[in-house]
């Protein structure tokens, strides 16, 4: 028998990317945990290896807000694993109030985006025909607005879930650009609207009126659903450039996310914020 399938993903050890990392390691596959706080997530991983009896839980050390952490993560992710069969940029985080990376950066956008996009392309090289790469969006991209000029400008106004929006709309963006480039290759690339999910990204002070809406809040498990069709599903294996609703079903997307111009234009600027370039790519 072959070496086992490698799903490399982000963000698992709250809600949706724990529920996520369980539902892969159950469908047999090495499960590579790229997440900020190691303590957490290697007790995850017992957690899962003792769910999972004979599963492969692996742990790497990678904040998304920085993308020398990125990098680093990146490369022993290829160190260790010359092929990867599902990316899944999982990780998110809602900024109350007005921060920035380390690399200057807005850092909802700089986590929620940045870090992902250059861990995809990093990641490229090992990804082969079969390969699938799940960016977790949100429905709120509807809302999005793409004001590059703002994203390193401590000056800028800033209110915490347009910054959100804005950077779900560029996973959004990004994922179509991705798409058109890997058209032929057999690699796909979807995004997905988890749902309203009863996670750690909920801000406080809704736990106050959460039972005047608790048939609208998704569970964990619930949350999970698209993210596990796109990755495990066959039928899923067609499906490329696709925006996925929490039903999964193919929805349509913001309309501005449809934007050929404005996608190039996010990507050069990616890049150019990221020191994205053929060496390191």
């Amino acid at each position: 028998m072959g070496n086992p399938p490698v799903a490399v993903i982000t963000g698992t050890t709250h809600g949706i990317g724990t529920v996520t990392s369980h539902g892969l390691a159950r469908a047999g596959y090495t499960v590579v945990m790229l997440c900020r706080n190691v303590q957490a997530a290697t007790v995850l991983a017992q957690d899962i290896g003792a769910r999972a009896p004979g599963s492969r839980i692996e742990v790497v050390h990678c904040d998304l807000a920085s993308l020398s952490s990125v990098r680093a993560a990146a490369r022993e992710v290829r160190e260790r694993h010359p092929r990867i069969d599902r990316l899944i940029n999982n990780a998110g985080i809602v900024s109350t109030w007005h921060r920035f990376s380390v690399d200057g950066h807005e850092l909802t956008f700089a986590t929620n985006y940045l870090g992902p996009f250059l861990l995809t392309r990093l990641l490229l090289p090992a990804l082969a025909p079969g390969t699938r790469i799940i960016n977790v969006s949100s429905k709120v991209h509807y809302r999005g607005r793409v004001d590059l000029d703002s994203v390193d400008n401590p000056r800028a106004s800033y209110n915490s879930i347009a910054a959100y929006a804005r950077s779900k709309l560029a996973n959004v963006l990004d994922t179509f650009a991705l798409a058109r480039r890997l058209a032929g290759t057999g690699i796909t690339a979807n995004c997905l609207h988890p749902g309203v999910v009863a996670t750690n990204l909920l801000p406080g002070w809704l736990n106050f009126i959460r039972p005047l809406f608790r048939r609208f809040i998704l569970t964990p498990e619930q949350g999970a659903r698209t993210t596990l069709y796109l990755a495990l599903n066959s039928q899923a294996a067609t499906l490329h450039g696709e925006y996925l609703d929490e039903h999964q079903q193919v929805r349509p997307a913001a309309r501005i996310a449809h934007d050929l111009l404005l996608q190039e234009q996010l990507l050069t600027r990616s890049a150019r914020w990221t020191g994205l370039n053929q060496a390191s790519a």
